[in-house]
């Protein structure tokens, strides 16, 4: 990269993807770095090329296995000890995030943990998106830039959605605010799913709060892990009069059986983001880019501009 360039992005292993689209956008290219592996599991991280002095934007998502978190704590420690001026960690997908309070006795608080590792690795700020809890913000010492896949959805039901009759729904009641938000910006109902769970991605009775009979229905979530919560409220929709149902996540995590489950499930289309790779086949899945929203959000961090105006709904 030129010398002139105050800043430089780099990715790990599994995120370059992603990385590579957030640079075209920038129009920088991407930093070179050697990853190496070891052939007892460990591996070493190093930059090569100069970054002393200069902002460094770190792109990882902490997505499974943890590999991809060990990554960005060892490119951290690396840029810290190579005398960057700042660490941005860009982390599209803050994964251990479903960890963040203590919902029964004796257990950790998962994200409270991934946020010290990141602190004390050495970043000086976080730029996140649509964390599974927006309190998990206040967990870290450093800014957090919290973005939201809101504008990149808005975008696609506006123009690739032409339905006449269509209604906001959540597949579970902790993502009541989500789903409001999204029914106030469009001006449109929204029904609620209330489900109940015998262990964790499991679930034992769904019910639906509202009437969508004739109703073109939006799922809206946050991550779909399993896909067991929301294939099921999607049939359960169909089931009590729906004309159709749709989903948008902003994580693609997909465990397996998941992409079977929305194949076999009465949803038209899945829409996630590409901040978790997705290579599995699903017919019915399409993948909308955050790299310009990112790539927008570098921008205003390097030349100390406001990024609020990203946020088109919270």
């Amino acid at each position: 990269m030129s010398a002139q360039t105050p800043f430089l992005v780099f990715s790990g292993t599994n995120s370059r993807y992603l990385a590579e689209k957030i640079c075209n956008s920038l129009g920088c290219p991407l930093g070179q770095m050697n990853i190496q592996h070891f052939a007892d599991g460990e591996f070493s991280v190093s930059y090569e090329e100069s970054i002393r002095g200069r902002d460094v934007f770190l792109v990882q998502s902490t997505f499974p296995n943890s590999d991809n978190l060990m990554e960005l704590l060892l490119m951290i420690d690396a840029a810290k000890r190579a005398s960057a001026h700042s660490i941005i960690a860009v982390v599209p997908y803050f994964g251990w995030a479903r960890q963040d309070r203590k919902d029964k006795p004796r257990v950790s608080i998962g994200a409270k943990l991934i946020a010290d590792m990141l602190s004390t690795a050495g970043i000086n700020r976080l730029i996140t998106m649509d964390l599974h809890a927006d309190q998990i913000q206040g967990f870290f010492n450093v800014p957090v830039d919290h973005l939201y896949a809101s504008s990149v959805f808005l975008d696609y039901i506006k123009t690739s959605l032409s339905l006449d009759n269509l209604c906001i729904a959540t597949p579970d009641v902790g993502g009541t605010k989500r789903a409001s938000s999204y029914s106030k910006y469009l001006g449109l109902p929204m029904v609620i799913c209330h489900k109940s769970r015998l262990r964790a991605n499991e679930v034992a009775e769904m019910r639906i709060i509202g009437d969508v009979t004739g109703l073109d229905v939006l799922l809206v979530d946050d991550m779909v892990d399993t896909a067991g919560t929301i294939t099921k409220a999607a049939n359960l929709m169909l089931e009590n009069g729906a004309k159709s149902v749709r989903a948008i996540a902003s994580h693609a995590v997909m465990s397996d059986p998941a992409s079977t489950r929305v194949d076999q499930s009465a949803l038209t289309e899945m829409i996630f983001t590409d901040s978790i790779p997705y290579a599995k086949k699903c017919e019915k899945v399409k993948v909308l880019s955050v790299a310009d929203m990112f790539a927008e959000a570098i921008r205003r961090v390097c030349s100390g501009e406001s990024i609020s105006s990203l946020y088109v709904i919270k």
